[in-house]
């Protein structure tokens, strides 16, 4: 992988062990709402992806279905939207004030400096919202690390490619130059369908077997095998 000039990584699962926040956030989201709590399973499957769809395929909602006021009120396309939007309120409220740590997965930083420090690029595609994605940046102080990133409310949800070749055409790169590291599907998925190498990591949300089913140039179980690559 000598000519790779950029390494784009997902955030949660990838760089940072926030999953476990992320699914008690949805949960009490859900409680909130007073609709059926998903599993952390079925949580798990939609960690990468833009609110909007997330939510929406957490929970498919139709006319006359759901609690309160919006229950059996207009059409069942307005309150999907109403009340999509009610739970993505809540679980930023949740994200906000949850105590569930997410730390920085180990050796992360570590990684980032040194990739840095040998003139390669980063970059960030996250399904966080830019506020988001901002927020974590400061948090971690890697802000300085990352020459641009796209959240998800820049571009369309993983897995269209979107961000990622906003951010090649940004940065003046080809896609061979480029390489996506991610934890989900998701990620494997919006890499593949421009071509993007792409290398999966098994710390986060998805097994080797379905990270590999997209033909990743490798799948790590450690940062120590991943900073090795580059």
């Amino acid at each position: 992988m000598q000519d790779i000039r950029l390494a784009i990584f997902d955030w949660d699962g990838t760089l940072m062990d926030s999953v476990g926040r992320i699914v008690a956030c949805v949960q009490g989201a859900a409680r909130d709402c007073e609709l059926a709590v998903p599993a952390p399973s079925q949580i798990r499957q939609i960690i990468g992806l833009s609110l909007d769809v997330a939510m929406s395929r957490l929970f498919p909602l139709s006319s006359g279905s759901g609690s309160g006021s919006g229950s059996g009120s207009g059409s069942g396309s307005v309150f999907d939207e109403r009340q999509i939007a009610v739970l993505i309120d809540r679980y930023r409220h949740h994200y906000l004030h949850d105590a569930t740590p997410s730390p920085l997965f180990s050796g992360a930083g570590e990684l980032l400096h040194d990739w840095r420090s040998r003139g390669l690029q980063l970059a960030v595609a996250t399904g966080k919202s830019r506020s988001g994605l901002d927020r974590v940046l400061d948090e971690t102080g890697l802000r300085p690390l990352f020459v641009t990133g796209r959240g998800a409310d820049e571009a369309r949800s993983k897995p269209d490619p979107l961000m990622l070749e906003q951010i090649l055409n940004e940065l003046g790169l080809s896609t061979r130059q480029a390489v996506m590291i991610g934890d989900s599907v998701h990620d494997m998925a919006m890499a593949e369908a421009i071509a993007m190498p792409r290398i999966g990591v098994t710390w986060g949300v998805d097994s080797r077997d379905a990270l590999s089913r997209h033909g990743p140039v490798a799948v790590v179980d450690s940062m120590t095998a991943l900073r090795a690559l580059l």
